[in-house]
């Protein structure tokens, strides 16, 4: 790495798995060998002077996924997914007060359902569908048995307009099944990684 005169280089930390641009930070070579170390990411605080563990007070810490230099070494891009909001404000993004456009990436449709789940599952209002489906796995189960053979007869002549249809409440359903079963999806990704299907030609 090519460091500043300061020791410093700065760190883009992205969300390893929506994309969104989560914080800025500044690391000295202590903070990325820490980082490498512990999986948690490190910075280092130019006005505090000091080495610091982001999350380290509020617990919003940041989980290490992958860590790249920019073409001319002064400069990192951080792969991590965060465990907890990642601005001290509260929101998701220390990215989130547009100068000009639309100043927002928008997650990923699969991953907005699975957080919908998630706080249905916690709040588990009355009448509604998602939490029944929750409060009653085998229930679950046989509806993504059930919809997966939807999915078979739509792509059988019913025309593709259905089949997005299909496909739509098929991922539905199996979103259900992995927030009952606590199944994060970080962990489907990392068997598609190890079977060869995580992305890359």
């Amino acid at each position: 790495m090519r460091y500043d005169p300061r020791g410093l280089v700065p760190a883009v930390v992205q969300h390893a798995l929506t994309g969104e641009v989560l914080m800025l930070g500044f690391m000295n070579a202590e903070a990325v060998a820490k980082t490498l170390e512990t999986g948690l990411v490190h910075f280092f605080s130019r006005s505090r002077n000091e080495l610091w563990q982001k999350g380290e007070t509020s617990g919003n810490r940041l989980a290490l996924r992958g860590m790249v230099a920019d073409c001319d070494g002064d400069a990192l891009l951080v792969l991590a997914v965060p465990q907890g909001p990642t601005c001290h404000t509260g929101e998701a993004s220390c990215f989130h007060r547009p100068v000009y456009g639309q100043g927002w990436v928008p997650v990923p449709a699969f991953l907005g359902l699975l957080r919908m789940i998630r706080a249905r599952q916690e709040q588990a209002p009355e009448g509604s569908y998602t939490a029944r489906l929750l409060a009653s796995p085998d229930e679950a189960l046989k509806k993504l048995v059930e919809e997966a053979g939807e999915v078979v007869l739509a792509a059988r002549g019913q025309g593709p307009e259905r089949l997005v249809q299909e496909l739509a409440d098929l991922l539905y359903h199996l979103a259900v099944v992995l927030v009952a079963e606590g199944v994060p999806v970080e962990a489907v990704n990392r068997e598609l990684e190890a079977r060869g299907l995580g992305g890359r030609p």
